[in-house]
């Protein structure tokens, strides 16, 4: 039957694009400020800083806010970012439904990742990520 076969394909191409992630080197860090905002139309805006070194691709910090259910994470923009070993702000901002999304508590993921060239395909290397609770404001 083709289904073993196909299923096989399909595993080891999963495989061949699966992020590179490695331990963040002393020196990189994301955070994520306390206090966010939320408008009316749904647009939130998430700040932090990062820090970061020796990058050969484009590199990103990338965010994704959470409210009443854990397991239903919202993208929230991406920054571009300078992997210089220097700390920098960061600030991104995205649409969500307005019922999705509203002034209170939320937690909030930030990743500093790069595509890093692999065998001719830029792939995810992640170089920090931060997690924390924070409180979004109207505004």
């Amino acid at each position: 039957m083709l289904v073993r076969p196909a299923l096989g394909a399909a595993a080891l191409l999963l495989a061949a694009v699966a992020p590179v992630t490695a331990a963040a080197a002393p020196y990189e860090s994301v955070t994520v400020d306390r206090v966010g905002r939320v408008t009316a139309d749904g647009t939130v805006v998430l700040t932090g800083t990062y820090r970061c070194g020796a990058a050969t691709g484009p590199v990103f910090v990338a965010a994704s806010i959470s409210q009443r259910s854990a397991s239903v994470r919202y993208g929230i923009g991406g920054t571009r970012a300078l992997c210089d070993g220097a700390t920098h702000r960061w600030a991104n901002s995205g649409k969500v439904a307005p019922d999705r999304i509203a002034p209170g508590a939320a937690h909030v993921e930030a990743t500093v990742m790069e595509l890093r060239p692999h065998g001719g395909l830029p792939l995810p290397y992640i170089h920090a990520t931060g997690r924390r609770d924070v409180t979004l404001v109207a505004g």
